[in-house]
């Protein structure tokens, strides 16, 4: 046990024996460690070596050295797009599955032929058209209900297309063509839909964001090119949005954004792993045009 002895007490013990000493320079150094199994903490020497005129001399009782390293913190891994914002994560990823004909960051190879070279039908175009409106309606019936409360910040955007589609259906209804009941396509995604909603609000989220937002661009551009060739140039209202396009995008991708801020790294990833097959089944439903 350690004695309890004051230190004003002790010194005419000290004086009576005095020793001569060298004044010793002591050097205190920084380490940095990586990818090292050394931790900063305590080490014990059982001597400690002092220089003296006489030579060196072992101190027969132990010496505590505190070793101080900063051991190396392994960076935070940053995923592509993650400093801007969530949706800039989903974009990189959904740009990724585009072919190099769609999208400069694209990188799957092309499969068939590529928009510019389609052969597309009236009847086959109708096909894409009542299937969209099926998963179109399916999406804004579940953002209405809200199963979760995070569905509820998307209601109302302006990006809803159901209610266009159904107006375009008529004309073609008009025109005297026969309008066809939704095929596998639709009524596949439609069901996926309202599964993983009522389970999975990441993933489901996921589909919400790619259908509108592809809609938006690729979408276009392959309305436009349907259009010079089987409708005269005409513009559907499933290509048109009421206001400034550009500000209902932004809106939404804040939306998304401050959703997507409560959710865990393990979370925001179940959600962009799940682009691949919000990409299948958009493509089902393309692909009805060349039917």
């Amino acid at each position: 046990m350690a004695s309890a002895t004051p230190i004003s007490q002790s010194q005419p013990l000290l004086n009576q024996n005095p020793i001569k000493t060298r004044k010793v320079r002591t050097t205190f150094i920084s380490v940095s460690l990586k990818n090292s199994n050394f931790q900063s903490g305590v080490w014990r020497r059982k001597c400690f070596v002092q220089r003296s005129s006489r030579g060196t001399v072992d101190m027969p009782f132990n010496t505590v050295v505190v070793v101080s390293a900063t051991t190396a913190e392994k960076p935070k891994k940053r995923y592509p797009g993650e400093a801007k914002g969530f949706v800039e994560e989903m974009r990189f990823v959904a740009m990724k599955l585009h072919t190099r004909d769609q999208a400069k960051e694209g990188e799957k190879e092309p499969e068939g032929q590529p928009v510019a070279k389609w052969q597309p039908s009236i009847e086959g175009y109708l096909r894409f058209l009542v299937d969209s409106k099926l998963v179109y309606d399916t999406l804004e019936t579940i953002i209405e209900k809200a199963a979760y409360p995070s569905y509820a910040e998307f209601r109302n955007t302006g990006l809803e297309r159901s209610e266009k589609l159904a107006k375009d259906l008529e004309w073609f209804k008009e025109q005297g063509y026969a309008i066809p009941e939704p095929s596998s396509p639709g009524v596949s995604y439609a069901r996926y839909l309202e599964e993983l909603s009522e389970k999975d609000p990441q993933a489901f989220i996921c589909h919400f964001y790619n259908v509108y937002f592809a809609h938006t661009a690729g979408g276009r551009m392959i309305g436009k090119k349907v259009a010079e060739k089987i409708l005269d140039n005409k513009q559907l209202e499933f290509y048109k949005w009421d206001g400034d396009l550009s500000q209902l995008l932004q809106n939404v991708r804040e939306k998304l954004n401050r959703v997507a801020e409560s959710w865990s790294r393990e979370e925001k990833n179940h959600c962009l792993e799940e682009t691949e097959k919000s990409f299948k089944y958009s493509g089902e439903v393309l692909r009805l045009i060349l039917l």
